[in-house]
């Protein structure tokens, strides 16, 4: 069974909507992850964060990826984030899950994704 590290309800602003007017000003998401790794052991007996993934990189990669440029869609984000991350993380698989609050009565829609690479 893998390790996980989670980064649960992190905040981000992004210019996104379907409504051109939606995209006009950033909007708050909560980003949730749940990064999976083969083992902790070797960071863990060595202290070394060098064995494990630094989650204040996948914070600001997520950060940056987010603000670059305006989307429609949270599914694109999603998948843009997801397959970002595979590469540049040492991830077996990743759960990521996207809040945006914009319906009424709703106290979030969200859209949820996992993936991996193929030889997981």
């Amino acid at each position: 069974m893998p390790d996980l590290i989670r980064i649960v309800d992190l905040e981000i602003f992004a210019h996104i909507g379907v409504a051109a007017a939606e995209r006009h000003e950033a909007q708050r998401l909560l980003v949730s992850l749940e990064i999976s790794i083969d083992s902790f052991s070797h960071a863990a007996g060595t202290d070394n964060l060098a064995w494990t993934i630094n989650y204040v990189d996948v914070v600001e990669r997520i950060k940056h990826l987010t603000t670059k440029r305006a989307r429609k869609l949270l599914e694109t984000l999603a998948e843009e984030l997801a397959a970002d991350l595979l590469k540049a993380f040492p991830i077996k698989k990743i759960t990521l899950e996207i809040k945006k609050f914009v319906l009424p009565g709703a106290q979030y829609v969200s859209v949820k994704i996992e993936r991996g690479h193929p030889s997981s």
